[in-house]
């Protein structure tokens, strides 16, 4: 098959497209032909050397999210047959023509949507509903935060927490791509480079604060983050773009009664992930396919373009997901 591989550790020039031996199919796994691919900054890491797959996991070729179609399925599988249209979140190896998967992190592609949107879905989804629901508990009518909100996360938090029937609130760094967050449905976007983040949330909520914080920046965000929480607010790092040290007010942390934590979910194991998926399909599913929330795609790559997506990837220019197609 062919495939986007990793020629050593470096830029993004370091992808090239390569022959590779077809992927197996486990017992418990689908074969899927794989139409598209999504791009997410993990695979940045994992090209830069900085993030490498768990044991097990080929090691040349990134990609975390596909869609296409099942071609194989393995001897105990019972949720898919040849022939469906899926997407799913993989450990590795989506930038390829073929990629195994477990069926319990497959979900069917949404009504109406095409393989490149469908493929620009369970990274982000995931990720959000894993840190915002489940541990972030956002419930009621409490209030959210996103930090990154043009980003593949900000777009999907935004969307879905609104469809939730949840305020958000957002930064983005220009005024371009806070316009494009507040037309997403974020209550309010603020341009982190002109304002900051923990007045305006002061303002905003009255001097309340917001329930639950999804950051992927850290560092010296962190201050912000514990002034702009409110009262058993919870602050959910799923990143640490700016630096993995940060100073904390502990006696905030403490007189507010903060629960600070944050996860990983590559290298959990198959049932967490599963568990996701049918929350997913249960509780998001339904509004994709009504069109009550949207991908979206700010562009999309040849399979062979793997580096200029990469090169787009860290400019940070764009709004919304970029994906990769492996369609003929």
């Amino acid at each position: 098959m062919k495939a986007v591989v990793i020629t050593h550790p470096g830029a993004p020039s370091v992808l090239q497209i390569a022959e590779r031996p077809k992927p197996g199919c486990g017992t418990n796994e689908v074969l899927v032909k794989v139409m598209a691919a999504g791009v997410n900054r993990p695979d940045v890491k994992q090209r830069e050397g900085k993030y490498p797959p768990p044991a097990g996991v080929v090691k040349d070729i990134p990609g975390l999210e596909i869609a296409g179609t099942v071609v194989e399925i393995g001897t105990e599988v019972t949720q898919w047959k040849i022939g469906d249209s899926v997407c799913a979140l993989v450990t590795g190896g989506g930038y390829a023509e073929y990629c195994s998967a477990p069926e319990g992190q497959c979900l069917p592609v949404p009504e109406g949507l095409s393989f490149i949107e469908a493929a620009s879905l369970p990274e982000t989804f995931f990720t959000v509903w894993s840190n915002v629901f489940d541990r972030g508990n956002l419930k009621g009518n409490e209030t959210l935060l996103v930090h990154g909100g043009s980003s593949g996360i900000g777009v999907t938090a935004i969307q879905m927490t609104k469809a939730l029937g949840h305020q958000v609130y957002v930064t983005a760094g220009s005024d371009e791509k806070c316009r494009f967050c507040e037309q997403l449905g974020a209550a309010k976007a603020i341009n982190y480079k002109t304002e900051s983040f923990a007045d305006v949330i002061k303002q905003l909520t009255n001097g309340k604060g917001v329930d639950v914080i999804l950051d992927m920046i850290g560092g010296d965000y962190t201050p912000g983050n514990i002034q702009s929480l409110a009262v058993e607010g919870r602050l959910m790092m799923i990143n640490t773009m700016k630096g993995k040290d940060a100073q904390v007010d502990l006696a905030q942390v403490m007189m507010k009664r903060l629960v600070i934590t944050g996860s990983t979910l590559r290298a959990r194991e198959v049932t967490f992930k599963a568990a996701i998926a049918q929350n997913l399909q249960k509780n998001i599913w339904p509004l994709l396919a009504s069109g009550q929330i949207k991908p979206v795609i700010y562009k999309v790559f040849r399979a062979e373009e793997a580096a200029q997506a990469h090169e787009l990837m860290e400019s940070s220019k764009h709004t919304g997901k970029i994906v990769l197609s492996f369609a003929d």
